[in-house]
């Protein structure tokens, strides 16, 4: 799409940058936007409570006790529910959906990186903010992976997240991005060399490169997108390289 720019997870992608997407895509995040309002988001919404609530008692979920939480007359539509719920989880909580059990039809979520407490980084009630982090580490990259304060700030305000302000998801998102995330090593803010008044930029920390790669937040963008990793050209060409580098440095450590 050319002529305007394309708002990948809450982002403005650059007017001037080539994606393709797949037909009735979605441009919009899904931290913003309100859910299509049609007979099944309610159903929809309630089953990703409940998995939620099971991630959170780190409970397998069974297609059975879901079954018991949708309404009768949409039953016969479970294979659809079950992935709209499990795309929601993702996008939003940076959460995946893993069968374990094909006889019982049993299933688990698991985090996409390893923060503690099941990704709600500190102990009590809360959500997962693996989803937000993944969001992040995308600005990084995209920004050439540095970051000014300024950019991370536009990206979550369109995402209704402001600093101060408790959010029923996130939390306090400037205590979460430049506290909780910096002192896990999942972020690096530092200041900008030089600048006077100080000005502060966010890296990717030493974490975040351990647990995921370039590739795998593409992909996670593309997903939010609908699209594929390649249709992001110029950052999938750097994400290929960036592979390659990962594979030459596993095998030159796997023979020393």
């Amino acid at each position: 799409s050319e002529g305007r720019g394309i708002r990948s997870a809450g982002v403005d992608i650059p007017a001037n940058c080539k994606i393709k997407k797949k037909e009735h895509s979605s441009q919009a995040s899904p931290f913003t936007t309100q859910p299509r309002r049609d007979s099944l988001t309610k159903t929809t919404s309630i089953l990703v409570q409940f998995m939620m609530h099971m991630y959170k008692m780190k409970r397998p979920i069974l297609k059975v006790d879901m079954l018991k939480i949708i309404n009768k007359k949409y039953k016969n539509r479970f294979p659809e529910i079950l992935r709209r719920a499990s795309f929601s989880i993702e996008v939003v909580f940076g959460v995946d959906l893993k069968e374990v059990d094909s006889t019982k039809n049993a299933y688990v979520l698991v985090s996409k990186m390893n923060l503690p407490n099941n990704g709600m980084v500190s102990r009590g009630r809360g959500f997962p903010k693996t989803g937000l982090l993944m969001n992040l580490l995308g600005v990084i990259f995209m920004k050439g992976n540095c970051a000014t304060e300024e950019n991370i700030w536009e990206f979550l305000n369109k995402m209704r997240l402001y600093a101060g302000k408790r959010h029923f998801i996130f939390g306090e998102p400037r205590k979460l991005i430049t506290q909780d995330l910096v002192k896990l090593k999942y972020l690096e803010y530092r200041q900008v060399p030089d600048s006077d008044p100080a000005r502060y930029e966010f890296l990717w920390g030493p974490r975040a490169h351990a647990e995921t790669s370039k590739m795998k937040v593409l992909e996670f963008w593309a997903k939010i997108n609908h699209t594929e990793p390649s249709a992001f050209q110029s950052w999938y060409d750097e994400a290929l390289r960036d592979e390659e580098e990962r594979c030459s440095m596993y095998i030159i450590s796997s023979m020393s």
